[in-house]
C-alpha cells in the first residue's frame, strides 16, 4: 500500500511533510519524514492539513530479471543475508521496518560491486539479531563453509546491527585456520531510506574483500557520520556504543585494522593483521543447550539476584573498575555483601565464572584491590584481560562447547584468536 505525501502547519507555525502512515492511534497523525524518521503529530495540535501528492496504487508486475554477465578474472564474493536492517525494507503502512527483502533484491541495491568483484548473494536467515541463538551461530558458519569450498574469495554475513559484535566473536571463535576473509556488515537506517548506512558500508566490506591478504573475521561499518570511509574492526575487538548513530560500532582496546574507502580505491592498513594460515580449516561448533549468562554488578544487590546462575554452565560476572563485586563488607549498611560473596562463591565452584569489565575499555587487574584477591580466591578467573563483556560471554560459551570444566578455566586467559591484546590501546579519535 502506498502513502499520500502530506504536509502539517502545527499550531506552534512548525511544518513538517511526509508520508502519511497507518497510526496505531485514531487522534494522532505519522509522519515518515525524508530522512527516514517518523514523527507523530496530535490531530488537536494541528491547525492546517494538506495533501502534497495523492498516491497512486499500482499493480506489482514482475520483470525477468536480465542474466548477469560475469567476469571471471573477479574475485568471487558470496553475500550471505540473515534479516535485519541492512536487509530490510520500511513497511510503508506501519512505518517499520521488515526483514523481508529477498537475496535478489538486495544484490539488486548494489549494481557497482561488479565493477571489482563477482557477487553472488542468498538468504540463510530471516530474523532480527537479537534473536540469534548458539544454534544460528553453526549455521552461519556451515553456510560460510559451503561458500569458501565453492571457491569464495571471501564471505560478507549481512546481519542486524543489535547483536552484530557477538557474531563476529562467535565467528572467530568457530574457525580455525581460516583462509579467507568473512566480513560481517550491518546498516542502522535500512536500505530505502536517504540516510541509509547500508550502501557504504557493503560495497567497503566487498572492496576490502576483493583486494586483501587478510585472513580472519572482521567488521566493516561507517568510521564517522559521514558517507566517506568505513572502518574494519577486529572480530574479538568490536562494540555497538550507540543505539542509532551511523557510526555506532567502535574498536576496543586495539585500533582498527583498516580504512576503507572504494569511491577513491583506497584501503590504508591501521594495525597488523593475520595474512598466513597454516593447518587445515576446521569448525568447532556451540553446544546450542549450553547455558552461560552476563551478571552485570552495580550497587545495593542481593544474594537472589545471583541465585539463578547456579543452574547455568558459566556465568561472565561484569563488574566494576577493575576487578571488583559487590563481595566484601564494610560497614553495618553492607552486611549483605556477606551473603552475596558466598553465593558467587558457590557460583564458582559448580559453574565456570569469569570477569569482564563494564567499563569496556581497559584490563582487569584483580591482584589490586582487596575485592578482587577475594574473586581469585573464591575462584573467579579472567585476570589480565582487555576482552569486552560480549567477547568474553561468547569465549565462554565456545570453550565450554568444546572443552572441559578445568581446560575452560585455563584458557579463558589465553589469547587464542587476537582477543586478548599484549597491550591495550585508547585513542579518541575512535571514541563517540
Amino acid at each position: 500500500m502506498k502513502c499520500d505525501l502530506v504536509k502539517i502547519e502545527r499550531k506552534d507555525g512548525a511544518v513538517f511533510e511526509g508520508l502519511q502512515l497507518l497510526s496505531p492511534n485514531k487522534d494522532v497523525i505519522v509522519l515518515k519524514l525524508s530522512n527516514g524518521y517518523n514523527i507523530g503529530i496530535l490531530e488537536s495540535n494541528i491547525k492546517k492539513k494538506e495533501t502534497v501528492k495523492k498516491a497512486v496504487q499500482e499493480e506489482k508486475v514482475s520483470t525477468p530479471q536480465k542474466p548477469r554477465i560475469i567476469n571471471h578474472l573477479l574475485p568471487k564474493i558470496a553475500i550471505l543475508t540473515t534479516g535485519g536492517t541492512i536487509a530490510s525494507k520500511i513497511d510503508y503502512e506501519t512505518g517499520a521496518v521488515s526483514a523481508d527483502i529477498t537475496a535478489e533484491e538486495f544484490i539488486g541495491h548494489y549494481p557497482l560491486l561488479t565493477e571489482f568483484c563477482n557477487p553472488e548473494a542468498r538468504m540463510i536467515a530471516q530474523m532480527m539479531s537479537e534473536s540469534f541463538r548458539f544454534a544460528h551461530y553453526n549455521l552461519f558458519a556451515q553456510e560460510i563453509l559451503k561458500e569458501i569450498k565453492k571457491g569464495a574469495k571471501g564471505i560478507i554475513l549481512a546481519q542486524g546491527t543489535d547483536t552484530l559484535h557477538y557474531t563476529s566473536a562467535a565467528l572467530s571463535f568457530m574457525f580455525e585456520n581460516l583462509p579467507v576473509p568473512i566480513v560481517i556488515v550491518g546498516s542502522q537506517r535500512s536500505s530505502d531510506r536517504p540516510s541509509t548506512d547500508a550502501y557504504l558500508n557493503l560495497m567497503n566490506a566487498a572492496y576490502f574483500i576483493a583486494h586483501t591478504d587478510f585472513k580472519g573475521v572482521a567488521v566493516c561499518m561507517h568510521e564517522n557520520t559521514d558517507d566517506e570511509n568505513c572502518i574494519i574492526m577486529h572480530g574479538c575487538k568490536v562494540r555497538k556504543m550507540h543505539t542509532s548513530r551511523r557510526d555506532a560500532f567502535r574498536p576496543i582496546n586495539i585500533p582498527p585494522l583498516a580504512q576503507v574507502n572504494f569511491i577513491k580505491k583506497e584501503i590504508k592498513y591501521l594495525y597488523p593483521y593475520q595474512k598466513e594460515v597454516n593447518g587445515e580449516l576446521t569448525i568447532k561448533p556451540f553446544k546450542p543447550e549450553i547455558k552461560v549468562g552476563i551478571v552485570k554488578t552495580h550497587t545495593n544487590m542481593w544474594p537472589e539476584q545471583f541465585e539463578p546462575y547456579l543452574h547455568f554452565d558459566g556465568v561472565v560476572f561484569e563488574g566494576t573498575g577493575i576487578g571488583q563485586l559487590p563481595n566484601t563488607v564494610f560497614d553495618e549498611h553492607g552486611k549483605i555483601n556477606e551473603k552475596n560473596r558466598e553465593v558467587i562463591k558457590k557460583i564458582a565452584q559448580k559453574t565456570v565464572a569469569v570477569w569482564a569489565p563494564q567499563t569496556i575499555y581497559g584490563r582487569t587487574d584483580m591482584n589490586v584491590y582487596s575485592e578482587g584477591r577475594i574473586n581469585i580466591e573464591d575462584g573467579i578467573v579472567g585476570n589480565y584481560h582487555d576482552m569486552t563483556p560480549e567477547t568474553a560471554f561468547i569465549k565462554l560459551a565456545w570453550l565450554l562447547s568444546n572443552y572441559t570444566k578445568e581446560e575452560t578455566k585455563k584458557l579463558f586467559a589465553v589469547n587464542l584468536r587476537g582477543e586478548i591484546s599484549d597491550r591495550s590501546y585508547y585513542s579518541e579519535r575512535f571514541l563517540i
